[in-house]
């Protein structure tokens, strides 16, 4: 049967290569758009990860309320809370080699590592001194450093970081790895450099005793968005203040990212199946025309003794062996292109197998449907009036 549906395919070489470039063409745009948003989002989500944003953040929705080691401690006496830190943050600028850069500037804890994610590449952490001697110590990340020294290994160097309402000269004692620059390539000045100090120095250039926000790190045990509004909750009841605080989960913000980055990818994905049916349009005529030119040969097979289910089964399974190597073409094709462009992007590739899977038998599926129709338009053919034709 395989032999057969080959020779009938291949008799008339031109149209068939045509049919098998649509749905090579539509399998192709379909795994191209699956792997780069898959591999897209897996890098955006680390790229987040990777600026050493996780965990709740607690901070203030009325300006009457406060955030200061007060609330810092009521947050970290509940059960399911495994740290807290205090958080002080400032959208300013540094002046790193006579060079303006704008920078994120954080105030920062000595414990920022065991609640957000900080992957230290060199020197040290903001440490217990530098907290209490108000320090005009800072960590930067790997990104500046390079962009400004060309070279990651920037400890004891000094840099001008505008705080407050002064400007002062900081040490850097470590280095951060904050991403690989994907966002920073894609978004621009939209994301800018961190620049990390001591809480406590911040505190003192803005002259206040409270916080700008507090970390919280939840126990893997618990919900964190349960675990986050029953701490608004509990500051509310104790400040009695109603709607004094809020809350972000960043990983719900993570998934968020993702769900967006996959409704994308369906819409673009729904635009190469439209192609894949219009191949199927395709098959449908190619086997349509060649019941026409195969009519005697029809014919004569049903007057030697050739049943209908036997024709349906010839000419189905020529369009489903016609949709299976034009898929499985589109595969290869498809895949050659994803690992080109990953590469491109200097993203990491993945390896789908599973999709691949499916969208083969989608693709055989859409090649059975439309070779329906023809292949019980050859079968109705009576032997006598085919044998005439």
């Amino acid at each position: 049967m395989v032999s057969r549906a080959l020779r009938g395919l291949f008799g008339k070489k031109g149209r068939t290569f045509l049919t098998l470039c649509g749905i090579a063409v539509g399998v192709a745009s379909v795994i191209v758009i699956n792997s780069i948003s898959e591999c897209g989002s897996k890098a955006l989500t680390s790229e987040i990860d990777g600026l050493g944003i996780g965990g709740i953040t607690v901070s203030l929705k009325k300006q009457s309320a406060q955030l200061s080691q007060s609330e810092l401690n009521e947050i970290k006496s509940l059960s399911y809370v495994e740290n807290v830190m205090p958080v002080m943050f400032e959208a300013t600028d540094a002046y790193i080699r006579d060079k303006k850069s704008s920078i994120y500037l954080w105030g920062i804890d000595r414990t920022a590592k065991d609640v957000i994610s900080l992957e230290l590449v060199k020197g040290r952490f903001i440490n217990s001194g530098d907290i209490s001697g108000n320090a005009r110590k800072c960590m930067i990340d790997k990104t500046l450093a390079q962009a400004y020294y060309g070279s990651e290994n920037v400890v004891g160097k000094k840099i001008l970081i505008n705080s407050g309402n002064s400007g002062a000269e900081y040490e850097i004692v470590g280095v951060i790895k904050t991403g690989s620059g994907i966002l920073q390539s894609v978004m621009g000045s939209y994301i800018p450099n961190f620049v990390y100090v001591p809480y406590t120095t911040m505190q003192n250039n803005i002259g206040t005793a409270n916080f700008s926000q507090i970390a919280v790190k939840i126990k893997n045990a618990y919900d964190e968005e349960t675990a986050g509004r029953n701490i608004i909750k509990m500051m509310e009841r104790n400040s009695n203040m109603q709607g004094a605080y809020s809350f972000t989960n960043m990983a719900q913000q993570k998934e968020n990212i993702t769900n967006i980055i996959n409704i994308f990818s369906s819409v673009l994905t729904a635009v190469g199946i439209i192609s894949l049916f219009v191949a199927g349009l395709s098959i449908m005529n190619v086997m349509l025309s060649a019941v026409t030119e195969r009519t005697r040969e029809i014919g004569i097979k049903k007057a030697l003794g050739a049943t209908r289910s036997m024709i349906v089964r010839e000419f189905l399974f020529e369009a489903v062996i016609l949709t299976l190597i034009g898929a499985l073409a589109g595969i290869l094709a498809g895949e050659v292109i994803s690992f080109a462009g990953v590469a491109v992007l200097g993203l990491t590739p993945v390896f789908q197998i599973d999709k691949m899977i499916e969208i083969l038998f989608f693709s055989v599926g859409v090649g059975a449907i439309f070779g329906i129709y023809p292949a019980f338009k050859a079968s109705n053919l009576k032997p006598v009036e085919a044998l005439r034709r």
